[in-house]
């Protein structure tokens, strides 16, 4: 199908300007500015209305892009869609809805399923799945556990976006208790490891003195103090210095502190194949909102202080982390409308993050231009992702289409039902995922469209 998307704000590459594209089948085939000199090329408006009227005649469907920016889909390199296993609150299909309504054209779903995907062939049947039921581009991490070093070791590098180590702490009973067995996966890992750094001693010592202090009524305002700064430090300190003696390429996510930030600069001096990610609630909640929020915004790592929010938006907004992704979450609201220890870990993100990031963009945190880059072009070239992340000719049409100026209601299509937000003053309005419009005027169009993500790895 060939789809013309015209006279729209193109925000791409540090650049914003006004513009159309012209689609192909699944590939972007031309970028056409208004006016002005992009890519080598002298435009002016009288070429620019001609080159429209050309590909009028020939698109199979135009789309009116007046008033509305066009970047490329967003890239979520950390979400819990929850299948196999709990498909009670979210399915690999539901979920990937919610990410498109959010225009979300890629994700990568992580191990902890029941029962963890820490298998070759269990990360296969989940390819499956998805190639029948996702809206959007996928790939899955394989789980690291404490006897599966071959199994990593013949991970298929091209498809298989990292392998997710549970540093010290794990909600899967992924735990890594076995310092040899981490050291192997340091050591030996052909591809990106992705680590959850939490200290299990720590956060367990911490919550006895809360049960001793509150005892089962403990407020979850004590959540950042049980999973405390020090613990998350510890264990980001162990794999960054596994990370430097081995040379491994090293991915922290959900960086919370500002400790971290420098921690982790520190090491990416010596060992440039570091990086650490930043989920959009650390930039968004702190700590004083737990009294409104409560098991709403419960999540491992805990939110903290409003200085840590403050550090994570600078260092974001700086580049020294420059990947933004969800650690979407979905939980039943009748499980987070628990006590504190009953209450699970955990936020359904995924639809809203970008929408999250306008509003930040509004009160002037970000620029356009970066919130772009940390959502899609930063995870596409931090993943080595093949020909997305970027409004590039030849590259697949990944994109979405926003307004800056319409409010919207929040309306949760994740399977679990729930957000922790009513309304926002921007919408998305449409999401096309390899050429294929699977969300448009807000709603879905039934279209599934996503692809295996490929990355160009060595």
């Amino acid at each position: 199908m060939k789809i013309l998307i015209k006279n729209g704000t193109i925000i791409n590459e540090g650049l914003s300007f006004k513009g159309s594209l012209f689609i192909n089948g699944e590939i972007i085939s031309e970028i056409i500015p208004q006016v002005g000199f992009y890519d080598g090329r002298d435009v002016d408006i009288v070429q620019y209305n001609d080159k429209i009227k050309s590909f009028e005649s020939e698109a199979d469907k135009v789309v009116d892009a007046e008033g509305l920016c066009i970047a490329p889909g967003i890239i979520d390199d950390h979400v819990h869609f929850r299948e196999p296993g709990a498909t009670h609150k979210g399915s690999i299909e539901s979920e990937s809805a919610a990410a498109v309504l959010g225009g979300v054209t890629s994700y990568m779903d992580m191990p902890n399923n029941i029962p963890p995907a820490c298998s070759l062939l269990q990360v296969e049947d989940k390819f499956k799945i998805a190639s029948r039921n996702s809206y959007a581009n996928y790939s899955f991490y394989l789980g690291a556990n404490n006897d599966n070093i071959c199994e990593i070791i013949n991970v298929d590098k091209k498809r298989v976006c990292g392998i997710k180590v549970f540093m010290g702490s794990s909600t899967g009973n992924m735990m890594i208790y076995d310092p040899i067995a981490l050291e192997q996966i340091f050591a030996k890992s052909p591809i990106l490891i992705a680590t959850h750094c939490e200290e299990e001693k720590i956060i367990k010592e911490n919550l006895e003195k809360a049960k001793l202090r509150f005892g089962v009524d403990i407020p979850f305002s004590e959540h950042p103090n049980i999973r405390s700064r020090e613990e998350c430090m510890e264990s980001t300190r162990k794999a960054l210095k596994l990370a430097l003696k081995y040379s491994s390429r090293l991915h922290i996510l959900h960086v919370s502190t500002k400790e971290e930030i420098d921690m982790i600069s520190e090491a990416k001096a010596v060992n440039l194949k570091i990086s650490g990610e930043i989920c959009v609630h650390y930039l968004w909640f702190n700590d004083s909102d737990y009294e409104k929020y409560g098991s709403k915004i419960k999540c491992n790592p805990a939110i903290k202080s409003k200085e840590d929010m403050i550090a994570l938006r600078n260092a974001l907004k700086r580049g020294s982390i420059s990947v933004l992704g969800t650690d979407h979450a979905p939980h039943l609201e009748s499980e987070k409308r628990t006590s504190y220890l009953d209450a699970p870990s955990g936020l359904p993100l995924v639809q809203f993050s970008l929408q999250m990031m306008l509003e930040l963009y509004k009160k002037k945190v970000f620029k356009i231009e970066e919130v772009v880059d940390r959502m899609s072009h930063s995870p596409a070239n931090c993943f080595k992702i093949k020909d997305r992340g970027f409004i590039r000719e030849g590259y697949y049409a990944d994109l979405v289409l926003f307004n800056l100026n319409k409010p919207s209601i929040v309306v949760p299509a994740s399977r679990c039902g729930w957000s922790p937000f009513d309304s926002f003053s921007t919408s998305v309005v449409h999401t096309f995922v390899n050429g294929t419009q699977v969300v448009e005027d807000s709603s879905l169009t039934g279209l599934k469209a996503g692809m295996e993500l490929r990355f160009e790895i060595d």
